[in-house]
């Protein structure tokens, strides 16, 4: 059994971090090859979040140091109220041998309505940006159940190593089918809520379990990658070789994500806190199963039967709103509706205007509340 996080590092509160201003110093964290300033944080601090994040211990101890701050930024979904709701966070290792984190939202003072099951995004992790999202389905009488892919966040694994998206989908619906077990919520609705490329692990889900579920939420859903982010034909053919032989390396070419995702200029810099994200190119067995999986998605668009609300920006230039037209038109389900949003950018819950981010949450919202009723 891996050993939980405590055991590989002392904590450190912010407030003892911060505190010591002799050594304070500005950071430069690198967000999406760009670097950004964090202001009169100490160089214990500095040194925990400029480490090498392959091994998950460094990213968990970064998460820990810096997790405070975090929340402190000024961002509407730090913002949203948070009284009367419990939250849990756990480490469990799975039937692979690996330890996975996974963090619960539930209603404190009464039962959820339902529970939403959350799948992130390439590179990201169920904390950080997730917490305002949950945060707001709470407050809206649902509970929220996320995890740490393996290689992701705070779960154990290569950091952005996806050696095979099938196995991610395999941990994913081992990890939500223990957390359906329990006797508080089994007997509740269940939706599947994803995010980029959570989109595409929530579709697989779903195709593999198509009667467990009672309906998905895909905000930006990867079912296809937006044409200018993938290399030239020739250049991904050579990568695909290449991936045989050097899986792990990073290699693939790639465009600022932050540039193309963030539409609003403070929230694309706040996307610097989120530590231990992952921002370097992608490695090439990872590139390569991110591109084998979109083109088996879209594939099979007709075998999406469930409830479905898809969610998309207009000017998103890194999935391809296109294909979430074509789901919306071939998914086989009678219960489905497209949301798409004038100007907005890839990423809808965290880097567009306040009342767009507002507006998306309500319309997701409203749409299982008219499914929960």
């Amino acid at each position: 059994m891996a050993l939980k996080p405590g055991k590989f590092f002392r904590r450190h509160s912010f407030d003892a971090l911060k505190a010591r201003k002799p050594h304070s110093v500005r950071s430069e964290k690198a967000v999406m090859g760009k670097p950004v300033k964090f202001q009169g944080i100490s160089e214990e601090l500095l040194k925990i979040i400029d480490a090498d994040m392959d091994k998950v211990e460094a990213r968990r101890r970064a998460r820990d140091a810096f997790k405070d701050i975090q929340l402190s930024i000024d961002h509407c979904l730090f913002k949203l109220p948070h009284a009367g709701l419990k939250m849990k966070e756990s480490y469990e290792v799975n039937s692979r041998g690996l330890e996975i984190f996974s963090k619960s939202w539930l209603p404190e003072t009464s039962p959820p309505k339902a529970m939403v099951y959350f799948c992130h995004g390439y590179g990201d992790t169920c904390t950080f940006f997730v917490e305002g999202i949950a945060r707001k389905l709470v407050s809206s009488g649902y509970g929220v159940f996320a995890m740490d892919y393996p290689g992701f966040g705070l779960s154990e694994g290569l950091h952005g190593y996806i050696p095979s998206f099938d196995k991610l989908v395999d941990d994913v619906i081992e990890h939500y089918s223990k957390a359906k077990e329990n006797p508080e919520i089994c007997n509740l609705p269940s939706f599947l809520f994803g995010q980029s490329m959570g989109g595409a692990v929530s579709l697989k889900v779903h195709m593999r379990q198509p009667d467990a579920w009672n309906g998905a939420v895909l905000v930006a859903p990867m079912c296809k990658i937006a044409d200018d982010m993938v290399p030239p034909w020739l250049v991904t053919q050579i990568l695909v070789g290449i991936a045989k032989f050097l899986p792990k390396q990073k290699l693939v070419p790639q465009q600022d994500l932050a540039e193309l995702a963030f539409r609003d200029a403070k929230k694309r810099e706040q996307a610097a806190y989120n530590v231990i994200a992952y921002k370097h190119k992608p490695r090439l067995r990872t590139a390569v199963e991110l591109l084998n999986t979109t083109q088996e998605i879209e594939k099979q668009l007709d075998k999406v039967s469930l409830p479905l609300l898809i969610l998309h920006g207009e000017n998103d230039r890194v999935t391809d709103p296109s294909i979430s037209k074509a789901l919306y038109e071939k998914a086989s389900s009678s219960d489905k509706k497209l949301n798409l949003y004038k100007d907005a950018y890839h990423s809808l819950l965290e880097g567009e205007p306040d009342e767009m981010i507002l507006r998306v949450l309500g319309d997701i919202i409203s749409w299982l509340d008219e499914h929960t009723s």
